[in-house]
């Protein structure tokens, strides 16, 4: 029986959880994606199309993390789902380093047409559009999208611990697209030091400690910040451990309303906007579907039909998300993966992403603090969950390969292009030839058909915004 007035708002008995593991959840997963506040700035902080620079990184900093705690919040205590948002990584790349930098573009223009998109998702959401869409999606691809993604964040956490790399060569391309630590070795300490983490990880699961995760996080943090002392290393990468000389800083938050909505109709056309704001949708729309059915199995609290509680209500904050971010200059925000690490150490339920966003609130006073955390020290929570999240490939029929092999192309289609949502569109495109082929056209959804078309043209959008360029 629910023991209190916040017990039953969040479900958190009826969920098989306690408010102790849901504050533990939400602290993991800030923890797992607090990267995000020292790695937005370096993304966002270069000019824009007239050569003006945005903004100083701590302001970039602390809006960024005050728009990831506000949204998360309300992710909460409106759809009660255990699920945070932030600025989205890779859409805050093409923001930066594909739209802000056309000629005559400004910052607030590029900032535009993220509003226009996430209005544009808003409207769709309302209408039942969205919605419709993921009800369409079968059963299965919506496992095969969960079991992608976790092998994309486990590819995700070893890349950023140094533990995965991208060679460097004099000839191009290279040999080999990734290899092993640096020239096949990991004997560098800041990849010994992820290799205790990720050990520490797996050992406290498998003896069900409760708090693996962030137990491992905290350890491996200390651990990070000794070694560094020691041997003053320089190759961390964004986040360099050691003890900060200071905690708390006073936030900026000037970028708040830094953007044009229209303006970029006068700098680049209507029919680039267009096709800009096409390609940041179809990214959001399909991210999200897959970052929510991810974590909504994790923590088994999918339906029947493989849809999570109060999908409506989740679909609706992260349309918001998406225009909020865009409206105070920080880019598109959108629902993160990481999530699945705090529902890998026991959330359940909106009470682990209201501490997420109190987390990030905290954060922009205690941006020192939190830039101790190496990606050393958060990335095992990452490999250690796609594990967890991969388990579900038990569920696919793979002898029947109209079936299994859209699937296929969805889970290996995400690490391979780093992209869920080219796995997504991927796996659906296939799964419609294939049912053309073997005569069941009529059984494929129309959304479906709408949906395949749709990534079609994402697929092929270069070429087409050269022809009408």
């Amino acid at each position: 029986m629910p023991r209190n007035g916040l017990d039953r708002y969040f479900e958190i008995t009826a969920r098989g959880s306690t408010v102790g593991t849901e504050i533990r959840g939400g602290l993991v997963t800030f923890f797992t994606m607090a990267y995000i506040i020292v790695l937005n700035p370096n993304i966002l902080g270069g000019t824009d199309g007239t050569g003006a620079e945005l903004a100083s990184k701590s302001t970039i900093a602390a809006t960024t993390a005050l728009v990831a705690g506000v949204l998360t919040i309300l992710m909460g205590v409106v759809a009660r789902f255990p699920l945070a948002l932030a600025a989205g990584l890779g859409i805050n790349a093409v923001v930066a380093f594909s739209i802000a930098v056309l000629p005559d573009m400004t910052w607030a223009d590029a900032m535009g047409i993220v509003v226009l998109e996430g209005l544009i998702i808003l409207v769709l959401v309302f209408t039942g559009f969205r919605q419709a869409v993921f009800n369409a999606v079968p059963v299965w691809l919506k496992t095969a999208i969960s079991v992608g993604i976790g092998l994309f964040i486990a590819f995700i956490g070893f890349f950023d611990a140094g533990f995965v790399t991208a060679p460097w060569s004099p000839d191009f391309p290279p040999a080999v697209p990734v290899t092993l630590g640096v020239n096949g070795s990991i004997a560098t300490w800041p990849v010994a030091v992820f290799a205790f983490g990720l050990i520490l990880t797996v050992v406290l699961l498998v003896k069900k400690v409760r708090g693996a995760i962030l137990i491992s996080i905290l350890v491996t943090t200390v651990l990070a910040i000794v070694v560094n002392a020691i041997a003053d290393i320089d190759s961390w990468g964004l986040t360099e451990p050691g003890i900060p000389d200071k905690i708390v800083s006073t936030p900026n938050f000037s970028l708040l309303g830094h953007f044009s909505l229209f303006g970029a109709f006068g700098k680049i056309g209507a029919i680039s906007v267009v096709l800009l704001v096409f390609s940041l949708l179809l990214a959001d729309f399909f991210d999200t579907m897959g970052t929510m059915v991810a974590v909504g199995g994790e923590a088994g609290l999918l339906d029947a039909k493989g849809n999570p509680p109060r999908s409506q209500q989740i679909l609706v904050v992260d349309s918001i998300a998406a225009a909020a971010g865009g409206a105070a200059g920080v880019s598109s925000n959108t629902s993160y993966i990481e999530s699945a690490a705090g529902v890998g150490d026991g959330a359940r339920t909106g009470l682990a992403s209201v501490v997420t966003g109190v987390a990030f609130l905290l954060a922009t006073f205690l941006a020192p603090l939190v830039a101790v955390i190496p990606s050393q020290a958060a990335a095992p929570a990452l490999v250690v969950v796609g594990f967890l999240m991969v388990t579900q490939v038990l569920d696919i029929d793979w002898k029947d390969y109209t079936i299994a092999i859209p699937a296929f192309f969805t889970m290996v289609l995400m690490p391979f292009t780093y992209s869920i949502t080219a796995g997504i569109g991927g796996g659906v495109i296939m799964y419609v030839i294939l049912q053309v082929v073997v005569g069941k056209a009529r059984k494929v959804h129309p959304l479906m058909w709408l949906i395949a078309g749709l990534f079609v043209l994402y697929f092929v959008r270069a070429p087409i915004e050269q022809l009408v360029g």
